[in-house]
């Protein structure tokens, strides 16, 4: 059996992302320092624990699996955050990934699959956003993964290094066998706290600004399920190890919802009114964020399960009621 490589594999994408490797015939190896993952996700490999910036440890772990590819989503990636403390995220998931790459190279890992962002992109000059859109990140969240794609692009030719980057919209929903789903201190998805506040976790959820140039004035994205998301990891590496070459691949829905929209059908698959308090809008926030997947449903084959925004929340309410 094949060992690969999670970095951050006990986290919410990571998790998902362990299980359909497992399904596929691989061993996952989840390479987290716990900070924001969780080792009770961790449930089809070793877990080692350690930060993506420690280059002895990465090296002593690559050494002893010798992993034919590396999947990396070890990051910060909450957009206000990084807002408020850039640094922060340019050390982390810069500093961070530079590290992973070095080492990478240094012991002759030649396939890396990275967790990237529609983020990249920021204000988005077409709809839906087709990957050779412009990358003009407007936030350091963004710019941080906008870096680590120029660096990984970068070792193709100089170090043989190939990757895939995957740049997802919005990750939700929960695994459909209710094995793991999503767990985050703090919050800062829509749809959890949506369902948070209809389980009477938190007073209510907050829509952050009603004055974009959008229908119904909120913010409109583009939702896709995890364990989708989760699929396109596998493909994409499938897709290394049979010779392709580096490349970018959205990872989209291609529909947008508002958030007033997720709201509504989330009390439509809960069957009652869901609290909402509405705020300013916060900063590094776009108005509109849809994304053309065409590109990877040709070259990798992805085809999405759970697309249906009633079927993901569906997902999401079942792991939120199992897990208080």
């Amino acid at each position: 059996m094949d060992f690969v490589l999670v970095t951050g594999g006990a986290g919410y994408v990571g998790s998902h992302t362990c299980k359909a490797l497992a399904q596929a015939g691989y061993m996952p190896v989840s390479y987290d320092n716990l900070s924001r993952g969780h080792a009770a996700a961790v449930r089809w490999g070793p877990l080692e624990i350690g930060d993506i910036a420690d280059a002895e440890r990465l090296s002593q772990v690559i050494r002893h699996y010798q992993p034919v590819a590396i999947l990396h989503f070890a990051a910060y990636a909450y957009v206000a955050e990084s807002v408020q403390y850039p640094l922060r995220y340019f050390r982390n998931n810069v500093g961070g990934s530079l590290t992973l790459i070095e080492v990478a190279t240094a012991l002759g890992i030649e396939n890396l699959v990275f967790s990237s962002t529609c983020t990249v992109y920021g204000h988005p000059q077409c709809l839906p956003i087709p990957e050779d859109h412009p990358l003009l990140p407007i936030h350091p969240y963004g710019i941080s993964k906008a870096t680590t794609e120029q660096m990984l692009r970068s070792c193709e030719s100089t170090h043989a290094l190939r990757s895939v980057c995957l740049r997802y919209f919005n990750a939700a929903g929960a695994d459909p066998e209710g094995e793991i789903g999503e767990v985050h201190d703090p919050e800062p998805h829509l749809i959890p706290n949506v369902l948070r506040a209809g389980l009477g976790r938190i007073p209510a959820v907050c829509v952050h600004g009603t004055d974009y140039e959008t229908p119904d004035g909120s913010c409109v994205r583009d939702y896709i399920h995890v364990s989708d998301l989760a699929q396109a990891h596998v493909l994409a590496l499938d897709y290394l190890r049979q010779g392709g070459g580096s490349a970018a691949f959205n990872l989209s829905n291609s529909r947008g919802y508002s958030v007033k929209e997720v709201i509504a059908t989330a009390e439509q698959v809960i069957g009652k009114p869901i609290p909402v308090v509405f705020k300013p809008r916060r900063p590094g926030d776009v108005g509109i964020l849809v994304g053309a997947a065409r590109r990877v449903q040709e070259v990798l084959g992805w085809q999405q399960r759970y697309a249906d925004l009633e079927t993901i929340i569906a997902t999401a309410w079942r792991w939120f009621q199992q897990h208080p």
